[in-house]
């Protein structure tokens, strides 16, 4: 090679170095909105926007609400037959959820990083890792464009996700402060769960003012319980609208407790299209906030029934769009995966048994209501025995006499004979579905939960405490969480975790340049494709 070739090889060298550092420079979002720009050319831009967030919501949460919803409508039928709603979108995308403190994120940060596009710390409501510099959330930006802003949770609304979107606080567990960001905000609708801390004394005792108070002060109209929700107006001006009917956080009833009184997600959306829609346009977000903490208790039944109702409140936006596809967009999405939950479990091999679910009653939250009052009654003196009836009732689980488990023995005894008769055969195959496969509890199954019912007999303070003993309940009540557990187990569905996991989530568009959110991106993007496709 000639030095004059070689310098030119050089050169181009150079050049394309430099050419592909200044590409991989850019920022993920920037390169995005680069890519898509011809979307926006082609199609206009959105201006009724529904963002829906399923809190630990990830795929297999998404999938075991369908495959539930499959059984229930057609037990003989196929998955396919029966979609969550979500997942006949037609962009569908999968997005990374971790944050500036880990793989394995919480829903502060993850939220703050879909309201904003920006990562930050775990805990950190809208603002840098320090806490020092707030971050501008498409909810400001659409107020500042004279758009109307409406924000529904199942939680309490002072919650990280719900709060990601109209406070800005250096930690999560300021609640009281989230609130007052509320009360001062000029948005048009908030929905769902109650504030769950309203009041606060100052660092002398001193009593700080009422944060619901405060919204009242600053324009807002109650809303408290059935009767004041359906005469909900949109001349009614700013809104608070709330069950009057939570749970002990604040928060709405998980799905499987709730009775037809109760408020539900759907139609709190459906009020806030009835208050929210104008000419100039709206964003709606909504969190499903009670999956996730299903998730954190391992509970499936919970999970899968508050998806559905996720699902329903998802079917009223998608209603909306239908009458305006031009104009709309509808986002669904998870802030990151809760609890690791998988389809599949090693003791049902490649079976699955969703039916089984049906038989759940009721949350743990509210079988471990009725635990305490089995507690009061029977005191230290019960026996594994006594809560049987109990656990039939809230699982359909149920323990087999002995003379009727010696029957099935000695069944499946006589049909492993050599030159037994097809009915005989036919008699331990029956035995062995009742012994071994059904909602009957198996002899491993009752050691686990005796050894569960030993401790939640015990006060808090008296129960073990060890690294073994949290990875046996997870912090949770350990009857309650082993019953939720085995009946899991036995549907074919397994855990990994009590706490969030690092798997990308699944993200679903449909609307206005809905196709930006196919692929495979960040969460940080949802925020800048939406901006995009606002125009803002």
């Amino acid at each position: 090679m000639s030095k004059k070739t070689f310098i030119s090889t050089i050169l181009l060298f150079i050049i394309f170095a430099l050419f592909t550092t200044a590409w991989v420079s850019r920022s993920p979002e920037q390169q995005s909105i680069e890519e898509n720009d011809t979307y926006l050319q082609m199609d206009g831009n959105a201006k009724y926007v529904f963002l829906f967030i399923g809190d630990g919501m990830g795929v297999a949460q998404r999938n075991a609400a369908e495959l539930y919803k499959a059984n229930v409508s057609n037990p003989e039928g196929r998955p396919e037959d029966t979609d969550l709603l979500m997942n006949t979108f037609p962009a569908q995308g999968m997005n990374t959820t971790y944050d500036l403190t880990s793989v394995i994120p919480d829903s502060a940060s993850t939220a703050t990083a879909i309201s904003s596009g920006y990562k930050t710390a775990s805990g950190v409501i809208g603002m840098d890792p320090e806490g020092t510099t707030s971050y501008e959330y498409i909810t400001e930006v659409a107020k500042q464009n004279g758009w109307k802003v409406g924000i529904i949770s199942s939680v309490s609304i002072d919650h990280a996700t719900p709060a990601a979107f109209y406070s800005h606080q250096p930690s999560r567990r300021l609640m009281y402060e989230i609130n007052v960001d509320l009360a001062n905000s000029d948005f048009d609708y908030f929905a769902g769960g109650q504030m769950k801390s309203k009041n606060k004394k100052d660092a002398d005792g001193n009593p700080l003012p009422n944060a619901m108070g405060l919204a009242v002060a600053n324009g807002f109209t109650v809303a408290y319980g059935r009767d004041d929700f359906d005469s909900l107006k949109a001349s009614d001006g700013k809104v608070i609208a709330v069950d009057d009917v939570v749970d002990g956080d604040a928060a709405m009833y998980y799905t499987i407790d709730q009775t037809k009184d109760y408020i539900t997600l759907a139609e709190f959306v459906e009020k806030g299209i009835e208050l929210l829609e104008n000419p100039t346009g709206f964003v709606m977000v909504v969190e499903g906030g009670k999956i996730d903490w299903a998730c954190h208790a391992n509970d499936a039944a919970a999970s899968i029934l508050d998806t559905l109702a996720f699902d329903d409140a998802i079917a009223v936006a998608y209603e909306f769009y239908e009458q305006h596809p031009d104009e709309t967009l509808i986002v669904v999405t998870g802030d990151h995966e809760t609890g690791g939950l998988t389809i599949g479990f090693a003791g049902t091999g490649y079976s699955t048994y969703f039916n089984r679910i049906q038989n759940q009653e009721m949350s743990y939250i509210e079988f471990g209501k009725k635990l305490e009052e089995f507690k009061q009654e029977y005191g230290a003196d019960a026996d594994f025995e006594n809560v049987l009836p109990l656990v039939e009732e809230a699982f359909g689980m149920y323990v087999i006499p002995a003379e009727e488990k010696e029957v099935l023995l000695k069944a499946i005894e006589e049909g492993a004979l050599e030159g037994a008769s097809e009915e005989a055969v036919a008699a331990a195959a029956a035995a062995e579905t009742e012994l071994y496969n059904s909602m009957a509890l198996t002899d491993m199954e009752i050691d686990v939960l005796e050894q569960a019912f030993e401790q939640s007999m015990l006060g808090i303070e008296e129960r073990a405490s060890d690294d073994y003993t949290y990875l046996l309940y997870g912090g949770y009540d350990p009857l309650t969480i082993k019953l939720t557990t085995i009946l899991n187990q036995k549907s074919g569905l397994g855990w990994t975790s009590y706490s969030h996991t690092g798997t990308p989530v699944q993200t679903s568009a449909i609307g206005v340049n809905a196709e930006l959110f196919n692929g495979y991106y960040d969460q940080t993007d949802i925020h800048d494709k939406i901006m995009q496709i606002t125009g803002f």
